[in-house]
């Protein structure tokens, strides 16, 4: 009869090394996971942006909206956005740039619900200005999560590439969406599509965001100077969106304008003495902090050109419709994010951010100085698709761009310096709404004066607009070559 015996158990020898490993994967896993949660945030703010001018007809006819007043679906927003990220990035480093994070998030998921059900024009701004507020809040920490999530520089360059691209790709995605569910549905849904893509963000970023405990209100709660700089950036942005109705040389523009800056030179002077700064000044000791900033204004100022007047161009001159006009520029949004995914990276890391971002400026210049030869009747391949694959010049340009304005911030200053790049990004945008669709269109009202065609004076005054750009980002290629230094890897 046989006899049962005990069989030996196998076991695993786990060596520190195995474990180590382990370990990493399991880090780099949540740090990837962190990166989307991130980019579901930017794409949010930038989908928002995009996704309503396509509706704007649409909600002028059902809300009952005055010409004048229709503006403010937009400029509500974009006030509400631009002159709170700074605060917003400081207040991030001061309380958890997570709890900011999931608090911005929360306040524009509720907002775009509301903003859905709205029934009159004033429920609908309300809404919009706060959307505004979470957007402020979540984009303003979203840089400064990310680069002290990603410490190692090749990670950290491939992550500002996903990041880059989702809002560079994020707003052409919105033109083409906001037209879908515009004509399919209506006008409602462009802020219903939020909800779900909100509360995915939200139930994701709890446990994948790492939590920081900040570093205490103590260390820079100054009320006073978060009162001027809010004051004085939304007067500021609120005086450049009106310049188009008012004039530039009008009492309006001059006094409000002057009193804005009163403002934040007051704010300025209250960080250089405070002993609890806001702002600390240091941060612009950085020369590539402070000329990054610079560029990115320059830089995005002209490509309002190529986003907004390229549509208006197709929708006005060659009777393209919504959804048509979203899809033209698809190939735009595919370039970028080919190059801004899958080259960008690797081509900081051998070249230099400088000298890459120096590249994509270049390439710029190029499709706005093809735009400013289009002809009336244009043919969309020959005349309009090249435009469109130069566009991988803001694929190259974004990330290294990204990559020079955070690279000079330390820890404790990683969400001021994430608001600030914000900031200025939303600062450039503003300029070049009131700059080059003002110079757009005084030239064609000067063409149908002489008597040129609609279609004509329109085309010729894009041009101009499209060389005022071009020369924008001339500049920002020469501040580039002159301020700015790629980060050692």
């Amino acid at each position: 009869m046989p006899v049962a015996t005990d069989a030996p158990t196998p076991f695993v020898t786990v060596t520190p090394r195995a474990t180590a490993q382990a370990a990493a994967a399991q880090g780099l896993r949540s740090r990837w996971t962190a990166l989307a949660v991130l980019s579901t945030g930017m794409l949010m703010t930038v989908l928002d942006g995009s996704i309503v001018t396509v509706a704007m007809p649409a909600i002028q006819n059902d809300l009952g909206f005055t010409p004048g007043g229709l503006s403010w679906v937009v400029n509500a927003y974009l006030i509400a956005f631009g002159s709170l990220l700074l605060l917003a990035g400081r207040l991030g480093d001061l309380i958890g740039r997570k709890r900011m994070f999931l608090a911005g998030t929360a306040v524009f998921t509720a907002a775009s619900v509301l903003a859905g059900f709205a029934a009159s024009p004033a429920v609908l701004i309300a809404a919009r200005f706060l959307q505004g507020l979470g957007s402020a809040m979540a984009s303003a920490v979203s840089l400064g999560i990310l680069i002290t999530l990603f410490t190692d520089s090749r990670e950290r360059a491939r992550a500002i590439a996903v990041f880059s691209f989702t809002g560079a790709a994020g707003a052409s995605l919105g033109q083409v969406l906001g037209g879908i569910l515009t004509d399919a549905l209506d006008w409602h849904w462009i802020f219903f599509i939020n909800l779900p893509i909100g509360l995915a963000a939200l139930l994701t970023a709890a446990p994948a965001l790492p939590a920081d405990r900040g570093l205490g209100l103590r260390s820079g709660a100054d009320v006073i100077g978060a009162l001027l700089v809010t004051a004085g950036l939304s007067l500021g942005i609120y005086t450049v969106v009106e310049v188009e109705q008012y004039g530039w040389t009008s009492a309006h523009t001059l006094g409000l304008g002057t009193l804005s800056l009163a403002l934040l030179g007051a704010f300025t002077l209250r960080q250089a003495t405070a002993r609890t700064p806001l702002m600390p000044l240091r941060i612009f000791r950085s020369r590539t902090v402070a000329g990054a900033n610079l560029v990115q204004m320059l830089m995005v100022a002209a490509l309002f050109s190529f986003q907004i007047l390229v549509a208006l161009y197709l929708q006005k001159v060659l009777g393209y419709g919504a959804a048509s006009t979203g899809l033209a520029m698809l190939p735009a949004a595919a370039v970028i994010g080919a190059v801004s995914l899958g080259v960008s990276a690797r081509l900081n890391a051998r070249f230099g951010e400088r000298r890459v971002l120096l590249a994509g400026l270049a390439l710029l210049v190029l499709a706005l100085g093809l735009l400013t030869r289009l002809p009336v009747h244009a043919d969309y391949v020959t005349d309009l698709l090249p435009v469109m694959l130069l566009a991988a010049g803001f694929g190259l340009a974004l990330p290294a761009l990204t990559t020079l304005g955070m690279s000079g911030a330390g820890e404790q200053d990683a969400g001021l310096a994430s608001g600030l790049f914000n900031t200025t990004q939303q600062i450039g945008m503003a300029l070049g709404v009131a700059v080059l669709s003002t110079l757009a269109a005084s030239r064609t009202e000067s063409l149908e004066s002489a008597g040129h065609t609609a279609a004509a004076s329109l085309t010729g005054g894009y041009h101009l607009a499209f060389a005022v750009g071009a020369g924008l980002l001339l500049t920002a290629a020469a501040l580039t070559a002159t301020l700015l230094r790629s980060p050692r890897h």
